[in-house]
């Protein structure tokens, strides 16, 4: 009878931890995209757990999900990876009657190329891509960090020789080139993009580097006094420099010519275990306090117009992160490139990095 009784409440002892394991969110997100706040306050509100795991590029996060990869409840793509997913059957339509606070979102950023009618997608954050410089040098030396002539213009660049770097990425250093000739940046018209790498090889003496990794840290010292980079990582820059107490700002401001735009959205996968407490933090996300606290810490552009009014006055003002309309029509959400586009971009990619 004894040995019954304690089988019983081993058992009973193992479903509740089974139950209690159950509670726990899983996303599978960018790194440090998520302020710990945010997830202390969510956990507090759904009584669950939220465990991350994170991917470095998208096409790490998408390889992993078409080997098979399961028990993500929510993924965060940037809008390129989103076809590749709802082609693959790995993400689920939103029930769109569980996120009521999609009201909250900028009609600017919804019903983009990549998810028509937003079907599977919500915009979570976004970062453009742009100019960001050493204000006290720049305004020395009387450039207009406004346009993309900064990076490409010999007659500009000869000022800054030495001191730009730019970023060691084919489709962003083209896109920046294509739309400093006036060409849109998705156009892959053979004798466009011939223009663009003829500016980018012009250019290229005038440079420090191709620099993808290390840019915060040589503006932030002031080795370098202008590059071209992302909105989040300018604004990491600027935090930096005003921790260190450098006698220079670090700003970034939208280029008149026009700037790419990445948008990262939350979709719920199929096989979700928890779908149920992946709509709930899709709701909680859409709420305009919970949304400007990635805002504040990261300075990651905002698709929420709830959010703009719990954002730090500083940040709020920058037209990176809250664009105007005039500046929603020039951004540009870049197309992913395959077969003879893909093979054209490479082969030129080439030619600019070998070129002397």
């Amino acid at each position: 009878m004894k040995k019954q009784f304690l089988a019983l409440m081993l058992a009973a002892g193992a479903a509740m931890g089974t139950a209690q394991a159950e509670d726990v969110l899983h996303i599978y997100n960018w790194n440090n995209y998520i302020a710990p706040e945010t997830v202390k306050h969510f956990e507090a509100d759904c009584k669950c757990k939220v465990v991350q795991d994170y991917y470095g590029a998208m096409e790490e996060m998408l390889a992993k999900l078409a080997a098979g990869a399961k028990g993500y409840d929510i993924v965060v793509p940037t809008g390129f990876a989103l076809p590749p997913l709802i082609k693959q059957g790995l993400v689920q339509p939103l029930d769109k009657s569980k996120i009521p606070n999609l009201k909250n979102m900028n009609p600017a950023f919804m019903n983009s190329q990549f998810d028509k009618g937003n079907v599977y997608s919500v915009p979570y954050a976004f970062t453009t891509t742009l100019i960001g410089y050493n204000d006290k040098k720049i305004k020395e030396l009387g450039i207009d960090p406004t346009s993309w002539s900064a990076i490409f213009d010999p007659k500009v660049l000869e000022k800054i020789k030495g001191k730009v770097t730019v970023l060691d990425d084919p489709k962003e250093l083209f896109a920046a080139a294509m739309m400093y000739n006036g060409f849109n940046p998705n156009s892959t018209d053979i004798n466009q993009w011939q223009k663009a790498k003829d500016t980018i090889i012009k250019a290229k003496p005038y440079w420090a580097a191709f620099n993808n990794q290390s840019y915060i840290k040589e503006l932030t010292v002031g080795n370098i006094w202008l590059a071209h980079g992302y909105s989040n990582d300018m604004f990491q820059a600027n935090t930096d420099a005003h921790t260190a107490k450098r006698p220079f700002n670090i700003a970034y401001t939208l280029q008149k010519e026009g700037n790419t735009l990445s948008v990262d959205n939350m979709m719920v996968m199929k096989g979700a275990p928890r779908p149920d407490l992946a709509f709930k933090f899709i709701n909680f996300m859409l709420d305009g306090k919970n949304s400007s606290e990635l805002t504040n810490m990261i300075g990651s552009g905002n698709p929420n117009a709830a959010a703009a009014q719990f954002v730090s006055p500083d940040i709020k003002k920058i037209n990176a992160v809250f664009p105007t309309a005039d500046n929603m029509k020039k951004l540009y959400q870049l197309n992913s490139l395959e077969g003879k586009p893909l093979r054209d971009l490479n082969r030129l990619w080439t030619e600019v990095k070998t070129a002397r």
